[in-house]
C-alpha cells in the first residue's frame, strides 16, 4: 500500500510503500519516549519524500546511528533513517505522522533502541 505522511505545517510531506503494519513499535530510547513516536520500519527504497527536503533539521544523539529528522517550522518528527544491523538503510516512519491512518488500533511492542 502506498501511505502518505508530513509533518504538521505540511512543509514536509512524503509518500511510503509498506504492508498495512501488523503492529506499531513503541521505542524506549529517550527522543521517543519523550515524543511518544509509534514507528514501523521500512526499507529505504520504500520511502519518496515528496517535499520538504531543506525543510527539516537533522538531530542526532548518543551514538549518533539515528538521523531524526525534524520539521523546522513546526518541529514535528515524521521520520528517521539510518542502517540497520544487516547495514541496509532503514526508515522509521512516524504512524502518527500518517494521513488517515489509526495507529492507535495496533497492538504496541516495545523496541529497545535506547541501546542502540
Amino acid at each position: 500500500m502506498l501511505y502518505k505522511g508530513g509533518c504538521h505545517c505540511g512543509a514536509v510531506r512524503y509518500e511510503v510503500r509498506m504492508a498495512p503494519p501488523p503492529k506499531a513499535f513503541g521505542c524506549n530510547c529517550s527522543i521517543c519516549s519523550i515524543t511518544g513516536a509509534l514507528l514501523a520500519f521500512v526499507p529505504a527504497s520504500d520511502f519518496t519524500l515528496v517535499a520538504g527536503e531543506g525543510a527539516t533539521t537533522d538531530y542526532q544523539f548518543g551514538k549518533k546511528h539515528i538521523h531524526h529528522r525534524f520539521c523546522s517550522t513546526c518541529g514535528v518528527r515524521p521520520y528517521a533513517h539510518g542502517a540497520g544491523k544487516d547495514g541496509a538503510e532503514m526508515m522509521a516512519i512516524n504512524l502518527r505522522c500518517l494521513a488517515d491512518f489509526d495507529e492507535l488500533a495496533l497492538p504496541v511492542e516495545r523496541f529497545d533502541g535506547a541501546s542502540l
